[in-house]
């Protein structure tokens, strides 16, 4: 007997498809929909495994590079080089959605400037004594009469209080005639600092993030594109015969709004700025701002214009914090030879870096990030924890982890600038890392006692004999940066051939 095959009229499956004798013309006609339309899924999920494979064919010779490291480290903006460097015109399609995220930044440093203001009563006395109350944006701190000290930098911890930072003021002038300034300043600002809120919703979407500090504002992959829509304006329907007239935006409500509170108000935000109570608080370390802060606020003339466009200056220094893990693709040319770069940019604060490990396992390169300026600063998350040690911490999990051990590692010991400017200014390193004892407290000595620490800790961890490339960096100079990714980028490139068993 003839066993049945596939082309064989008696297979069971055709027999089973076979029309019924009795199919009428309305079944005919259905059935022939229901194949063709089984057809047309088949092709399609046929074509989508294709342009997968094909996708994996060439993924094969691209590089995966990591920026890692704690908040405020320095990342997104690190980011923001290799765009401006590598993609360049990405950077300028999205320069107005950044209008929102700076004025975001100059509303937020007002407010905390005048919270401050009000938990001194509006006034600082030189005579004044007692410990201080050290008042930090950004991270918190228990200020520097009563400094915390790094377990890893300084398994010892300090007796007594370190000493008041003496103000280069006299007198800060008569104490009502301050308060009432900086009250009819507070008043004549509260509309503007009232505008807070709606642009952390509009930034954010409404999303809270839990452990991951007080008061932040994050924003999801991609937040670019969503607020460009609003900041470059929805496109009007132009009426039949008008096609050869061009588009007319549909400009956002509030961002038009808070930028016309900011013109309005730019002699009060600057007669704030300078103010001698704000003025001696920040020198007596009674309130800390963000370099971003400081930044924007000595420039709010020309930030509160009418005109306002972010310059690429301006979007480097702009601060929002980046939640879960984003992605960006660049096609960096090598010696003639075009590689596309994935660079993922991750949520640095603690409650986010267990989203971190499903990009181990592939990774080429990592560029971990590391404010050495931040010496004397505490995080928001654990304000008991030195950032300086936080970086530690974090940095002796990424070149232990297993699933690391053969991935290119860089380390960009960042925001020098800050830290000479810190040390320009008198603040002393022992006060907050005790096992700096008695080194001379200049630039270069500092910088090598942080960077044999961090060397140290890859020491310890490195089975392998993996190379670790360090660079002294401050990620919002530009043509020191690139010139710095231009050499990261040729070490990575060897490293990754030479894993790839192609030199």
């Amino acid at each position: 007997m003839r066993t049945p095959s596939i082309y064989s009229q008696d297979d069971p499956l055709t027999e089973a498809l076979r029309p019924s004798e009795n199919e009428t013309e309305e079944q005919r006609r259905a059935r022939l929909q229901d194949e063709a339309q089984a057809k047309r899924v088949s092709e399609k999920i046929d074509e989508e495994l294709r342009l997968e494979r094909e996708r994996l064919r060439r993924s094969r010779g691209d590089v995966k590079l990591l920026l890692l490291g704690q908040a405020e480290s320095g990342k997104s903006t690190l980011q923001k080089q290799f765009q401006l460097m590598y993609k360049p015109h990405s950077l300028e399609q999205e320069r107005a959605s950044w209008r929102a995220v700076i004025y975001f930044n100059v509303v937020r440093s007002i407010k905390h400037i005048l919270s401050t203001l009000e938990s001194w009563d509006d006034y600082i006395d030189e005579s004044e004594s007692g410990p201080s109350r050290y008042v930090a944006a950004g991270s918190s701190s228990p200020g520097p009469s009563s400094p915390m000290i790094s377990p890893i930098l300084s398994p010892r911890t300090p007796n007594g209080t370190a000493s008041r930072t003496a103000s280069p003021f006299n007198s800060y002038g008569n104490s009502s005639s301050s308060k009432s300034s900086v009250a009819s300043l507070r008043r004549r600002l509260s509309p503007l600092v009232s505008a807070d809120s709606q642009l952390a919703d509009k930034l954010s979407g409404g999303v809270a993030v839990s452990g991951s500090g007080k008061g932040n504002v994050f924003v999801r992959s991609g937040w670019q594109a969503r607020t460009l829509e609003h900041a470059l304006g929805r496109r009007r329907a132009r009426p039949s015969g008008d096609f050869g007239k061009p588009e007319e935006p549909v400009q956002d409500p509030l961002i038009e709004e808070i930028a016309r509170m900011l013109e309005a108000s730019k002699e009060d935000i600057r007669e704030l700025w300078a103010h001698p109570t704000v003025k001696g608080l920040i020198a007596k370390r009674r309130m800390k701002l963000d370099e971003w802060a400081e930044f924007f606020l000595r420039h709010i003339p020309r930030i509160a214009s009418a005109d306002y466009i972010p310059t690429t200056d301006d979007i480097l220094h702009a601060r929002i914090q980046t939640m879960g893990v984003s992605e960006h693709v660049f096609d960096v040319n090598i010696h003639g030879k075009s590689v596309s770069w994935h660079l993922f940019d991750v949520g640095g604060a603690r409650g986010q870096r267990h989203s971190w490990v499903p990009y181990f396992d592939d990774a080429n390169a990592i560029i971990f990030v590391a404010p050495i300026s931040a010496f004397d600063q505490y995080l928001e998350e654990d304000p008991r924890t030195n950032r300086i040690d936080d970086s530690l911490q974090l940095f002796t999990q990424i070149c232990s982890n297993p699933l690391l051990k053969n991935v290119h590692l860089v380390l960009f010991l960042n925001k020098t600038d800050l830290l000479r400017a810190k040390l320009d200014s008198g603040l002393k390193v022992r006060k907050y890392i005790t096992s700096f004892g008695d080194r001379v407290n200049d630039y270069e000595t500092v910088v090598q006692y942080f960077r044999a620490h961090f060397l140290q800790v890859h020491r310890r961890n490195n089975e392998n004999r993996r190379v670790l490339y360090t660079h002294f960096t401050s990620v919002v100079d530009t043509k020191a940066t690139q010139r710095i990714i231009g050499n990261v980028r040729d070490s990575i490139f060897r490293g990754y051939l030479q894993s790839a068993a192609l030199v």
